[in-house]
């Protein structure tokens, strides 16, 4: 790119009366793409094989050289998958044209600018373009960090200029954010979004804040990770895994902070931080720790892992990583039989886990008719993995046999590990686990699957606290592959290795996490959730954009609306409520609408209204 053009006196050009914008006028038929790097090449990429007319620009002459080099290969490889044909690909090919001159823009509709996220590029580049392209030219910055009104009001046509924020990788993605400023025109506003529509992809339409919705929601959870990865609460593998296999989620957070870049998270969470003053959205001293060093991530070869070369895989050990020999001196106790006490969900569903592995179980509850409706409720759902294929009827007859039923907790007697699944209430998992600690015998592993409370006061109402573990299974039990082993600073090493060696036993897999609030996965949830409420409750954006926003921008399977409705506002309400007490920072707060929504018996899914509205079974 040469030296960005001025007007004849030396000075960015001035303003000039306000260009005609309206749909008719902004046919789009031709788009700059002005920077070229792995963003700006994916976004002439999807624009080119739609049809458009594509000018790329970057003032990098290799640069411009790799991202045709790029779309040969794109479009190589789409010809070999037949999702295009030869004569599609040449034409592709044929409108996609490089150039290292900004002023290539002029004759440009529409010009999308995916410099680096600084203020002062970007709004060089503004400057520049103002003086070369047409009046009616519609401008449109793919920052997600910085101000677009700002860079809106320093250009000489405020109204032409918008934010249009693509996600990685562009061709893939389906969702594009579309940002007004308070000078943007409407119109600018309407064409672009036809355009994202054109290109098959669903615009959802914003306001200017940084990191709008999806980043806006997704950098502050990255950033809570990284937090507990640096506080050596958890290691890296077992954090990213939490998240995979506990909320089904393409990537844990530290893997792709690598993917996106440690530099690149540094400055939105900075740019979300300076905007709403909310310590959770502080950077961690790591990223900032890794960026100043060169370590950013799959680009630069390093970041929270190590990689053959960027883009290759992880080959160096994390330092958090148990030392193997430890864990070999640690001999796991002997588990054949299993006690598992109550009656609901949760314990039939460890209950099924265990007998399906072949372990005897006691499935003790506070009456012998709970105990009995329990194990129909395993009965019917062994039923149905039989019916899908996924059981045979004979295994499915053993592990019913293999389940004793008992109405009281003195069953529990002959025991290896006894799992407790009442209700998420202290005071009486303490009473329960002071019973256990009479009936059990020597030797017997005790766990609690509480969520949200201490393992350590479970422990200590028992006079052998060392044999207190926390085994937080995920629901529905049989399908989830997660468990979260929480110890204590009382637990024993050979029963750490006990929870692991049972959960690998049974097809689970198990991760290391400290006793505080949350643990892994409901701590990096749940705050994120409560964000997304606190978006809805600003009026920044409706449940149905958020939710759209983080499926298709982010991958993830369920929308935060979506899923709150699913858990529950009234047990989400209480988890926020467990963390803001633990951690006192003021962005855990639980959102005001989530508290107005519980008063009310909103509840979600099972009272039929919660965020949204469903109809009754």
């Amino acid at each position: 790119m040469d030296r960005l053009p001025t007007n004849d006196a030396g000075r960015p050009s001035g303003r000039t009366p306000s260009p005609d914008l309206s749909p008719s006028s902004a046919s789009l038929t031709t788009v700059a793409v002005i920077g070229l790097g792995t963003m700006g090449t994916g976004i002439a990429e999807l624009l080119a094989r739609a049809g458009r007319e594509v000018i790329g620009v970057d003032i990098s002459e290799s640069a411009a050289r790799r991202a045709f080099a790029a779309l040969q290969t794109a479009t190589a490889r789409a010809v070999r998958r037949e999702r295009m044909t030869e004569r599609e690909r040449e034409d592709a090919l044929a409108r996609f044209r490089v150039h290292t001159d900004l002023r290539a823009a002029a004759d440009a509709d529409l010009v999308i600018e995916v410099v680096p996220e600084s203020y002062d590029i970007k709004q060089e580049v503004f400057t520049a373009l103002d003086a070369v392209v047409r009046p009616d030219t519609i401008l449109a910055t793919g920052t997600n960090a910085l101000s677009v009104t700002r860079l809106a009001a320093d250009s000489a046509h405020p109204e032409r200029v918008l934010g249009l924020h693509f996600f990685h990788p562009a061709p893939a993605m389906k969702l594009v954010e579309i940002v007004s400023s308070v000078l943007t025109s409407p119109a600018a506003v309407a064409a672009v979004t036809a355009l994202a529509r054109d290109l098959g992809k669903e615009p959802v339409a914003l306001g200017d804040r940084p990191g709008f919705v999806a980043d806006g929601l997704l950098f502050g959870y990255l950033n809570q990770a990284a937090a507990m990865y640096e506080a050596k609460y958890a290691a890296r593998e077992d954090i990213d895994a939490a998240m995979r296999l506990g909320c089904g989620l393409p990537m844990g957070p530290l893997a792709l902070l690598d993917l996106v870049g440690i530099d690149t998270a540094r400055t939105v969470l900075e740019a979300m931080y300076a905007a709403s003053g909310d310590r959770l959205h502080a950077p961690a001293p790591i990223l900032g720790q890794l960026a100043e060093a060169g370590l950013t991530g799959r680009k630069a070869g390093r970041g929270f892992y190590t990689y053959e070369a960027p883009g290759g895989g992880a080959v160096i050990p994390d330092a958090l990583t148990p030392d193997p020999a430890a864990q070999a001196a640690a001999t796991a106790r002997p588990v054949r039989t299993v006690g598992v006490a109550g009656s609901g969900t949760m314990a039939s569903g460890i209950a099924e886990v265990f007998a399906k592995a072949g372990h005897d179980v006691v499935l003790a509850a506070r009456t012998p008719e709970k105990a009995a409706a329990a194990k129909s409720r395993i009965a019917r759902s062994l039923e149905r993995s039989v019916s899908k294929g996924r059981l045979s009827e004979q295994a499915r007859d053993e592990a019913l046999a293999r389940i004793a039923l008992a109405g009281s907790l003195d069953a529990f007697a002959d025991v290896d590990l006894a799992v407790e699944a009442v209700a998420e209430d202290l005071a009486v998992k303490q009473q329960l686990f002071a019973t256990l600690d009479k009936v059990c015998k020597p030797g017997a592993v005790l766990a609690t699957t509480t969520s949200s409370l201490p393992v350590i006061a479970c422990a200590r109402a028992t006079s052998r606290p060392q044999d207190v573990i926390g085994l937080h299974f995920f629901n529905p039990a049989p399908a989830m592959k997660l468990v979260e082993v929480v110890r204590t600073v009382l637990t024993a090493d050979d029963v750490r290795a006990t929870a692991h060696t049972v959960c690998r036993a049974v097809r689970k897999h198990p991760v290391d996490c400290g006793d505080r609030a949350g643990f892994i996965v409901n701590a990096l949830l749940f705050p994120y959730l409560n964000n997304a409420v606190k978006m809805v409750q600003e009026h920044y954006a409706s449940p149905d954009a958020i939710d759209a926003a983080m499926k298709l921008g982010g991958g993830y399977p369920m929308g935060p609306f979506e899923l709150l409705d699913v858990v529950g506002l009234d047990v989400s309400l209480a988890i926020e409520k467990v963390l803001h007490r633990e951690f006192r920072e003021p962005g855990l707060a639980p959102a005001p609408l989530l508290e107005h929504l519980v008063a009310a018996g909103c509840l979600g899914r099972k009272t039929g209204r919660g965020f949204r509205e469903y109809a009754k079974a």
